[in-house]
């Protein structure tokens, strides 16, 4: 993938995170830190260290209330010899000789609306909502992206707005420069092309799907029930091995990329698409292994995936979830120092995580009784965290083996 492997934190912790980090050999001391939005910071990290990555340890050793997330930082990152020489400098200094052009003075507030971070896709850098928001920039109309182009290395601009409630998770994206949408990424030797305007590009879960990656899949059915544009079903394909893939998906254009990245990846013959809504499958008794990957919930889908079980052996379900912990009743707590608080705090989160899937494979066996007429057994594999959305929010994988008894 293009871009550099971050761990983004929220800039209270950032020096915490930075210490654990550099203490564990993960940190890319070649690079600098980079502050992002919404108060947080990209910390580079080596990308071999990453299959050694514990984000739930790593917290614990920080704080409490801390959170973070693997992201691929599309914004280039400063190069500790290359200090004051970064595209930031250079976007920054192409757009004030543009604006004294126009007669207009360099400010600090105009300094403050330039994108701190941004995406980049090949030659197209999407922006985010929060910059070049003020009035003067619309003075200079297409000028401006022009300059900003220029700054930032693109050959293409777009804006990112917000995520559509339209049941798609659709991105609201306006293209500002350029007219072709579509863009490719490569992740772990798998290439994803998508249109930018209509899909979107889910870096954040990039350590489960090099878990997926990892899985020995040959001679299985997979079934994938929210495909999106591959996100999980080539790295059971392309790495995983899987015998065949179901791929199930409802949004047309998600749909569109997804054909596109079977071709590409050369592995559209073991591959099935089924668009439209996955409760309507028509599929049953055939899955050796059924992926869930929708959060916050993929509950809807649980009736279906225990219909696709195969009968005589079963299979495998991976389920995700966000699971969200109670806050702490500070007041109740007595005062302990910060060592044993984290660990507390961090102890805390995994028996609620244990608690959700204790819950879920109960409800998955009497599912299952219900769809067969005969009883099952569902055991608890593994539980993986994926990531953290804000303290106590985390994003859970649950893998249960479920087999006729």
């Amino acid at each position: 993938m293009d871009g550099v492997l971050c761990l983004r934190v929220s800039q209270s912790h950032a020096q915490k995170f930075r210490k654990c980090l550099q203490a564990e050999g993960a940190l890319d001391l070649s690079l600098c830190l980079l502050k992002d939005s919404d108060d947080t910071v990209l910390l580079p990290i080596l990308t071999s260290y990453l299959p050694q990555l514990d984000l739930p340890s790593l917290t614990t050793m920080v704080a409490l209330d801390s959170a973070c997330e693997v992201v691929w930082s599309q914004s280039p990152l400063q190069s500790k010899k290359g200090r004051g020489r970064t595209s930031g400098n250079k976007l920054e200094k192409i757009l004030q000789e543009l604006l004294e052009s126009h007669g207009e003075s360099w400010t600090e507030e105009l300094r403050g609306d330039l994108p701190r971070s941004f995406q980049r896709h090949g030659d197209l850098v999407l922006l985010g909502d929060h910059c070049f928001s003020l009035p003067l920039w619309k003075k200079l109309d297409q000028q401006l992206w022009g300059a900003v182009a220029k700054g930032l290395g693109a050959k293409r601009l777009a804006k990112m707005s917000r995520i559509c409630r339209d049941g798609f998770r659709s991105p609201m994206v306006t293209m500002l420069l350029g007219e072709h949408n579509w863009v490719k990424h490569m992740d772990n030797g798998i290439s994803y092309e998508f249109d930018v305007t209509k899909c979107m590009f889910s870096a954040g879960n990039i350590m489960e799907k090099l878990r997926v990656a990892g899985f020995d899949c040959r001679g299985e059915i997979v079934v994938d029930l929210y495909a999106g544009i591959g996100y999980f079903t080539l790295p059971y394909l392309v790495h995983a091995g899987a015998s065949h893939v179901h791929a199930c998906e409802w949004s047309p254009d998600a749909v569109e990329a997804l054909q596109k990245n079977l071709v590409a990846n050369g592995v559209s013959d073991r591959c099935t698409v089924h668009q439209g809504d996955n409760r309507q499958l028509q599929l049953c008794d055939t899955a050796d292994r059924v992926n869930l990957g929708l959060i916050p919930s993929s509950e809807d889908g649980w009736p279906v995936a225990c219909r696709l079980l195969k009968r005589t052996s079963g299979g495998i379900l991976h389920i995700h979830q966000n699971v969200t912990s109670p806050l702490p009743n500070a007041a109740a707590i007595p005062a302990i120092d910060d060592a044993t608080q984290r660990i507390s705090g961090k102890k805390a989160d995994r028996e609620v995580w244990q608690a959700w899937a204790d819950d879920t494979a109960n409800r998955i066996t009497s599912l299952l009784k219900d769809t067969t007429g005969a009883a099952w057994t569902a055991n608890i594999q593994h539980i993986e965290h994926v990531k953290s959305y804000a303290p106590h929010v985390h994003h859970i994988v649950l893998d249960l083996e479920c087999r006729p008894s």
